[in-house]
């Protein structure tokens, strides 16, 4: 109701004094900044010039995070999530009410909520479709809502450039095109309940090992064209409410006060207009992170509470800075709509959820092996079928950190009430592949090992028409993979049960590549990656055909470790310092660790770049996957201008299916670049139908970053582009001339 009638105040006269007298907030003339006429940058200046100095101190930090020590009395109204930040209630200003919620929202058991679980971000770049990321972010969104909350800390964009960091089911892949484009969509679609998004960690957050500690080190024009472009096109998508800047060093500077990061590139270059909130803990300075673009502190107010009005006052920080600071924080809560459609709590839909979130592990699931049609599974046919694999029986895993949603009734591998999410657990949610598969076979007979004892496991294989293994790699916030191989012997034991029985499928549940030594000797290889709430259900949807598979790899997976950029994963010194790097305590963030280096030499050579430029063979590349039937592609035809492109795509075989038409670009050689990801769209063809679909051309991949005008441009001379099902199967190719041009946006 109050959606359509707040609009009513200063219309019609008598349902105006009614409803403003109920509601002083709705009313314009008490607080003109509720006149949804204006712009947000005007509402914005209207309360900034209403509001004391000790209000506009208070929305620039928080109140401390809960669980953190005795609550203080600010905390009072808070939510329960990961911050709060006071509002200004003689304003109308609400308080901010911060969750974690990269897959879901988080929290939900020690709140006595539910929420749903979504598959990873990794896994929803998985679909490359930005439609189901409009639907990620919505589902996300209300969620919030309902359950209190009104900004998310979820949005991680940060590339792929380290597999084995501990964060990578959060972010979207290796390509800044792919992850740019489909994160931001998420936050569009988030930010369209009304809630403040968010988009992290920037920058250049790409591995966990030492994270407060580590000094990124990497030359400006490569980080511009990777890392910095997936922020720069995630923003420009989904317009997120805030940036979260990171723990780490960037070039020899924390990100929390880096002048170049903060204030030259978002504010001057891409023209943001959101504000800048630090990850948790991670100010290191009141007037040097001030100056150079943190608008709030998070989750306390070490440098900007008492200690920012005293440099107020004292004149070491201009009134009018900090005005910007409060200026920008208002301005991304009226553009967001906040404050116009404030939020109300309600009764998550969980239905509706775990549909949603079923519908997009579908279309994230990606086929990457079918030998000899071993799958799909037909349900009609009487088959003795093995399911092997740790607790497959009861659930599928899920990622942990500040990320781990709580799953109903707590861990599916504990007891009833006694499986409380706690921090680094590994956590799976009641989601049985055993279980789902009985339900979409049902005239097999089906039967379960663990394979804990190998023996065993080889014996029900040998036994068995066909054998599914689900194996997992567990990945979490805090910690990164010592290698991608899989943990727990779960090598040894596909290895054991396809030499009893060929006819294999290995089901992977990761959030990122997955070593496998065992590829040849197994007939199937589904990757699910953590799949959510139905995620079983999902993958015997898949498994069975009732669900034609059609994601797309948005990692390459390597043949081992040493094919890395890094193949040793750079870790903090050895010696006593060891421990003290590893702390995440307030107080060492504070103090600003001793730094170490990572130095990313491999530049712009991030994920299937790499591997291209190294001539290394790969276990499969970047935008592969298999598909139930067969695609022919014919007819790549290239605008002039070089802004789209046509392709003939024809379903060959019997049943319908889904694919993605990607399309690549080589620039002239004077450019000094490598092919890189130009534009893709996804489509769906019944049998035997041909349908010519159109590809947007994104006109930063046809641009290098310029130093000298400190700019992307154009070179001028030969494109050749290249259409096709991955970056390693490009069939098509169109060669056209494109002239140069200055300050590409």
């Amino acid at each position: 109701m109050y959606r359509s009638l707040k609009s009513c105040c200063g219309v019609l006269p008598l349902i105006t004094l009614i409803l403003c007298a109920q509601n002083p907030q709705l009313d314009p003339t008490r607080h003109p900044w509720q006149n949804t006429s204006l712009s947000p940058e005007q509402r914005a200046n209207l309360v900034l010039q209403a509001m004391t100095l000790d209000e506009k101190i208070a929305l620039i930090h928080g109140t401390g995070q809960p669980g953190n020590g005795v609550p203080p009395p600010e905390q009072q109204h808070s939510n329960g999530g990961a911050g709060y930040v006071v509002g200004v209630p003689r304003l109308g200003i609400p308080g901010i009410q911060m969750a974690d919620a990269a897959y879901g929202v988080t929290k939900s058991q020690d709140n006595g909520r539910y929420s749903t679980a979504l598959p990873s971000s990794l896994a929803l770049a998985a679909t490359w479709d930005p439609d189901a990321g409009l639907q990620y972010g919505a589902l996300i969104g209300r969620e919030l809502r309902d359950q209190g909350y009104n900004m998310t800390l979820g949005g991680g964009v940060d590339l792929a450039r380290e597999l084995r960091n501990g964060r990578t089911f959060e972010y979207g892949g290796e390509d800044p095109l792919l992850a740019g484009i489909m994160i931001g969509s998420s936050i569009k679609g988030l930010q369209e309940q009304h809630v403040l998004g968010d988009v992290k960690h920037f920058a250049v957050n790409d591995q966990e090992s030492g994270r407060t500690a580590v000094n990124a080190i990497i030359e400006e024009r490569a980080l511009r064209e990777t890392d910095l472009l997936a922020f720069q096109l995630a923003i420009r998508t989904g317009q997120p409410a805030a940036v979260m800047c990171s723990y780490n060093r960037v070039n020899g500077e924390f990100a929390c006060q880096n002048h170049h990061l903060l204030t030259d590139v978002l504010r001057t270059d891409w023209g943001y207009k959101g504000f800048v909130v630090s990850d948790w803990g991670g100010t290191h300075s009141t007037i040097e992170a001030s100056h150079a673009g943190l608008d709030q502190e998070q989750p306390n107010e070490f440098f900007y509470g008492s200690a920012y009005k005293q440099a107020v006052e004292a004149g070491r920080i201009q009134q009018a800075e900090l005005d910007e600071h409060v200026r920008r924080i208002l301005y991304a809560e009226f553009a967001s709509g906040l404050i116009d459609d404030p939020v109300q709590k309600a009764v998550v839909d969980p239905v509706a959820g775990a549909r949603d979130s079923q519908r997009i592990a579908e279309e994230s699931i990606v086929l990457l092996k079918n030998e000899h049609a071993t799958l799909p599974i037909d349900p009609a046919k009487s088959m003795r079928i093995a399911v092997i694999g740790l607790h497959a029986d009861v659930g599928m895993i899920s990622g942990g950190g500040s990320a781990q949603v709580d799953p109903p009734a707590g861990n599916a591998i504990m007891p009833p009430g006694k499986g409380r999410t706690t921090w680094l657990a590994h956590i799976w949610f009641p989601s049985s592949p055993l279980r789902e598969l009985r339900a979409a076979l049902p005239q097999s007979q089906i039967q379960f090992a663990s394979g804990e004892d190998l023996n065993a496991a080889a014996t029900l294989a040998r036994n068995s028409d066909v054998v599914i293994v689900f194996a997992y790699q567990w990945q979490s916030e805090g910690m990164d993979l010592p290698s991608l191989s899989l943990p727990d012997h779960q090598d040894q034991i596909i290895e054991r049960v396809a030499a009893a029985n060929p006819r294999t499928v290995v089901v992977l549940e990761t959030g990122t590549a997955a070593l496998m030594p065992w590829v040849n000797h197994v007939s199937a290889i589904v990757e699910s990656w953590y799949s959510g709430t139905n995620g079983a259900k999902a993958v015997a949807n898949v498994l069975t055909g009732n669900v034609n598979p059609s994601g797309k790899l948005p990692i390459t997976f390597p043949l081992a470790d040493s094919d890395l950029p890094h193949p040793r994963l750079i870790v903090p010194p050895p010696g006593s310092t060891a421990e003290f790097y590893a702390a995440q305590a307030a107080d060492h963030d504070r103090a600003g660790l001793p730094p170490f280096d990572v130095h990313y030499d491999e530049g712009v050579l991030v994920g299937y770049k790499w591997y291209a430029a190294k001539a290394k063979p790969t276990l499969f590349p970047f935008g592969y996957g298999l598909s139930y039937t067969t695609f022919g592609w014919s007819n790549l035809k290239l605008s002039p201008d070089g802004t789209t492109a046509q392709v003939t795509l024809t379903n060959t075989g019997d049943r319908t299916g889904r694919t993605v038409a990607e399309l690549y670009v080589s620039l002239p050689a004077a450019a000094d670049e490598p092919q890189r990801l130009a534009g893709w769209t996804p489509v769906t063809l019944q049998p035997h139908e041909s349908r010519q679909v159109t590809i947007a051309i994104e006109p930063l991949t046809l641009s290098i970053y310029d130093l000298t005008p400190h700019a992307f441009t154009r070179v001028p001379g030969s494109y050749t582009f290249h259409a096709g099902s991955s970056s390693a199967d490009l069939p098509l190719t169109q060669t056209i001339v494109l002239p140069g041009e200055q300050s590409v946006k």
